[in-house]
């Protein structure tokens, strides 16, 4: 058997993505990504693991290694991906969890399928921990992950961290398997939220379904204690202003914006195409001040990126023929031959190009309708240097706790959302530097690698029933 590791990660996807070299040959390379940076020092220096998919269906790769980390894989057969990832994680919760902004589907057999799945993962943690070895479970498609861990291994510190929102008690409430999936949080030390209120949320919904008891963020289980804190996730700040700096993405900045016929304002939106992003509504709003006269076609620009998302889900489909259908009439309207009101591009891109993205915009439009956190928010900051720019930001991101100077809007409210708009783009330069330099300066302080070793050390601290400093939670 394997050596067993002391620091394990558990997530539904692995850190890597297969390549194939010109010569036909398969590998694995780490993929990019906020989680992986902030936790590769982590997993290195404790010779950790990393249990999750690698993508594809069928039987998974044998364990192996790179570049320090050792990878764990967990074989999804293609029912299970459609149940347990598309349907019970991606049809049921993720909406149910952003507020029911569309309708969650409920079926029995997707509940089925994710118990199941959910407890392929944690036996797998089981084999691979070492005696008391520290268990960091990620978001929502894991849920009974911890409470399953624990009956196997209760000799393991186990922490589990939401990177999207957490319901109120009276939408939770509507979920099937409500109780099931509290408890399988509950097997958990230290249960980490991007917002203080929805670790509130998680507290009162313990007692009120459970009937449990708490003090302040602390929860009595089983004669022991659950923590609950807020850790907001972060973006490697350093990274970001590097990539920013560099000569390259700098002159691809200048080319974005002669491409777009040198226009006085660039707005730009980039998102995953997800009914939580709000990016129909950010299009009407701009259509509405092309019509009001507010924005001219040729002064201002819209760019916006939608990274293709779960294609396979119905809501997703019908979301991309209503964006689509938006920007044609938009387009239709206001465009003029060779200058579109607004660029849609529904692809992915490099961290490079989207680094001359930000450059390049004027204004970052960042309106989702409900978020855990939204990171681009906080790398369109970090890309920003000393040049200013603007960011409009929705009340209901993450995000909004801690970029109190961005342009704060209510997405479901149009006139609000144009309004916020407008006095981005009429700002004083001086006052939108202003405004960039203090949200910098927060993002200095707290980066993905601070957000990791917070909710590490609060870990440690609920495992041996002391309290973290302060609260283990940072101040929002």
């Amino acid at each position: 058997m394997a050596e067993r590791s002391s620091f394990v990660v558990v997530a539904n996807r692995l850190p890597v993505d297969e390549i194939t070299t010109p010569d036909g040959e398969r590998q694995w390379r780490t993929s990019p990504g906020g989680l992986v940076t902030a936790l590769h020092p982590v997993l290195t220096e404790h010779g950790g693991t990393w249990i999750g998919w690698a993508g594809g269906t069928g039987e998974a790769p044998e364990p192996f290694d790179l570049e320090g980390i050792h990878i764990h894989p967990v074989p999804l057969s293609a029912d299970e991906l459609e149940r347990y990832y598309e349907g019970q994680s991606n049809a049921t919760i993720w909406p149910l969890y952003h507020d029911a902004v569309e309708t969650p589907v409920y079926k029995r057999r997707w509940r089925e399928t994710y118990r199941l799945v959910n407890q392929r993962f944690a036996q797998a943690a089981a084999e691979v921990a070492a005696d008391g070895a520290t268990v960091w479970v990620q978001d929502y498609q894991l849920q009974l992950v911890p409470a399953m861990l624990r009956e196997l291994r209760p000799d393991l510190k186990i922490g589990f961290f939401l990177h999207i929102p957490f319901p109120p008690i009276e939408l939770f409430m509507q979920m099937p398997f409500r109780a099931e999936v509290l408890r399988g949080l509950l097997g958990s030390d230290l249960v980490g939220f991007q917002q203080r209120l929805a670790a509130q949320n998680f507290v009162r919904l313990a007692r009120h379904l459970l009937g449990l008891r708490y003090e302040g963020q602390s929860i009595q289980v089983d004669g022991r204690k659950v923590k609950a804190g807020a850790f907001p996730i972060s973006i490697d700040t350093k990274e970001m202003e590097r990539l920013a700096a560099d000569p390259k993405v700098q002159a691809r900045a200048k080319e974005i914006r002669a491409e777009l016929g040198d226009p006085k304002t660039i707005i730009l939106g980039v998102d995953r195409l997800d009914y939580t992003k709000g990016i129909e509504l950010r299009l009407k709003a701009f259509r509405e001040l092309l019509s009001d006269g507010k924005l001219k076609v040729g002064d201002a620009v819209m760019v916006q990126v939608a990274t293709p998302s779960r294609e396979r889900v119905e809501h997703y489909q019908s979301l991309r023929v209503k964006v689509e259908r938006e920007v044609g009439r938009i387009n239709g309207e206001f465009g003029r031959v060779g200058v579109p009101a607004v660029h849609y591009l529904h692809q992915s891109y490099s961290k490079q190009e989207l680094a001359a993205m930000y450059v390049a915009a004027d204004v970052m439009m960042v309106t989702p309708l409900r978020d855990g956190m939204n990171l681009v928010a906080k790398e369109y900051v970090a890309c920003r240097g000393d040049t200013g720019g603007a960011l409009v930001l929705s009340e209901f991101a993450g995000a909004a706790t801690e970029m109190r100077q961005s342009f704060l809007c209510n997405p479901h409210d149009p006139d609000g959302v144009k309004d916020a708009l407008m006095r981005a783009v009429a700002a004083e330069p001086a006052e939108l530097k202003r405004r960039m330099r203090v949200m910098q300066r927060h993002l200095r302080t707290h980066d993905v690698a601070q957000w990791a070793r917070t909710f590490l050390d609060a870990l440690e601290a609920a495992a041996e029933g002391r309290d973290p400093e302060p609260d283990g939670v940072q101040s929002t």
